[in-house]
């Protein structure tokens, strides 16, 4: 019998990293999700659950990078070459990236054995396995920076340029990248946390109630997974229609003048380098109006992402000794209102 994904729709508590998820899901281009917490708190799972609520999409038949038909400009070069041909269905790739991988596992090399005959084959890497997908790196922090650099400049690309032993090649590499990890075993450094979109605090649940339905979904995925996939087949249905549709209506979602005065307002009170916080923080209120189907952005938007947008882009004041996420908090309900 074929194990099912834990239903996204059946995970207890952790409201924020959902959320984070949901948005990336909705607005691929956010620049990922960093979460950050205690293990055996749903990490993982919580990312290859979101992928299997993700309907299955349309590429182009036998291409190596999973090229989207409707997407001319996005193909590869193989895919160029041979002009529009069959399509086929397949699932959302999540792809684990190990920390002992190298350079060129992850962004791909000459294929050895057949360079051995004399022909030069590229053998594509992780990234191209990632594809319009999820790449997952658990302990992220641990990752060596000069991979973690190259990652992130993939993944804001969206290309993949390799340039070795006589070939160049480029392909697709459009992925939304998950890190997780435990900051007890090291923190990522200030500019690499900066590029990550968002950013969100995972802790063990203290209340009884809520461990307790925590211990019980669980045990019953454990003991047949099929049978409670199947048990929350129309919450999972209800929130894959909801994620579609946010997807179609989120280029049509207005960014009001006072939204963007109030983004501004709030990343200047924290005094955040750079533009990239306003930047981020009007994209992830777009993707939550999108998710309640309003019509433009509003202050209860970007109060709702304030925390996980700006939370990892603070200096540290000697001044304030309050945690990043209360800092936040306090500025967002004096601008943004309670």
């Amino acid at each position: 019998m074929t194990r099912a994904a834990f239903p996204f729709a059946a995970i207890v508590g952790q409201e924020d990293m959902k959320l984070a998820m949901l948005i990336a899901a909705v607005d691929q281009g956010i620049g990922g999700v960093l979460a950050f917490g205690d293990r055996g708190t749903g990490k993982s799972t919580t990312v290859r659950a979101l992928a299997a609520l993700l309907p299955p999409m349309k590429v182009m038949a036998g291409c190596r990078y999973r090229c989207d038909p409707a997407s001319l400009d996005r193909w590869c070069d193989d895919c160029r070459a041979a002009g529009k041909g069959k399509s086929e269905t397949a699932s959302v790739p999540v792809v684990d990236l190990p920390l002992g991988a190298t350079e060129d596992r992850i962004v791909g090399a000459l294929d050895l054995e057949r360079a051995l005959t004399g022909v030069k084959v590229f053998e594509p890497g992780l990234l191209a396995r990632a594809n319009r997908g999820f790449l997952y790196i658990d302990e992220v922090n641990l990752l060596e920076d000069h991979l973690v650099d190259l990652l992130l400049d993939v993944a804001a690309s969206g290309e993949n340029l390799v340039e070795r032993e006589g070939l160049s090649v480029r392909h697709p590499a459009r992925f939304v990248l998950i890190g997780s990890g435990n900051p007890e075993e090291g923190e990522l450094r200030p500019q690499l946390l900066d590029r990550f979109g968002l950013s969100v605090e995972v802790r063990t649940p203290m209340d009884l109630p809520t461990r307790v339905e925590v211990i019980r979904r669980r045990d019953r995925f454990e003991s047949d997974s099929v049978t409670f996939a199947e048990s929350w087949r129309k919450p999972q249905d209800k929130l894959r229609r909801q994620i579609v549709a946010s997807q179609h209506r989120l280029p049509s979602i207005l960014v009001p003048d006072t939204a963007l005065e109030q983004a501004a307002r709030l990343c200047m009170a924290l005094g955040t380098d750079g533009l990239r916080g306003e930047l981020t923080l009007i994209r992830a209120g777009r993707a939550v109006a999108a998710l309640e189907d309003a019509a433009q952005v509003a202050d209860t938007h970007l109060r709702r992402v304030a925390a996980m947008v700006l939370g990892h882009r603070l200096r540290r004041n000697p001044l304030d000794e309050a945690v990043a996420s209360t800092r936040v908090a306090r500025a967002a309900e004096e601008i943004l209102g309670p």
